[in-house]
């Protein structure tokens, strides 16, 4: 699994830590194990940059996905097919602001926004109330078997 991070944002960040949050949740989703994701990390600027050209909404987000072949979850023992999952792109300046408010620190926020990221790769969305309750469900339940494993 290739997992590629890019820190751009001035923030210090463990870089170890999201690459292995990513493959426990590609290894949870029986993602082909040749797959590849990058992850970058953004400031508020270029944040608001892509939010405007891709989501013409103003101002930065959280977090954006940028699926590349379409890659769906596996099976156990039937993973999907091998390809470039994506990008996502997710902003520190806007985490922290997000941590602050739910009361945990700004890197418990920004893997939970990677979590989130790569479920959107993966095909997932939260815009009827069915598919937020599956999506939030399995956002937490990866998130939490990661934390535990660490």
């Amino acid at each position: 699994m290739s997992v590629e991070i890019t820190n751009e944002s001035g923030h210090r960040l463990d870089e170890a830590e999201f690459a292995a949050l990513a493959r426990h949740v590609l290894d949870a989703m029986h993602v082909h194990p040749q797959a590849e994701l990058e992850i970058r990390f953004a400031d508020a600027e270029v944040m608001s940059q892509l939010h405007v050209r891709w989501m013409d909404e103003e101002g930065p987000t959280d977090v954006l996905s940028f699926p590349m072949d379409e890659l769906r979850p596996g099976l156990e023992g039937e993973p999907s097919e091998e390809g470039m999952l994506g990008s996502i792109v997710v902003c520190p300046d806007v985490a922290q602001d997000q941590a602050r408010a739910a009361g945990h620190s700004a890197e418990e926020e920004m893997l939970l926004l990677t979590t989130h990221g790569i479920l959107h790769l993966l095909g997932f969305d939260h815009a009827e109330p069915e598919e937020e309750k599956e999506m939030f469900g399995l956002q937490r339940q990866l998130l939490l078997t990661f934390l535990a494993a660490r």
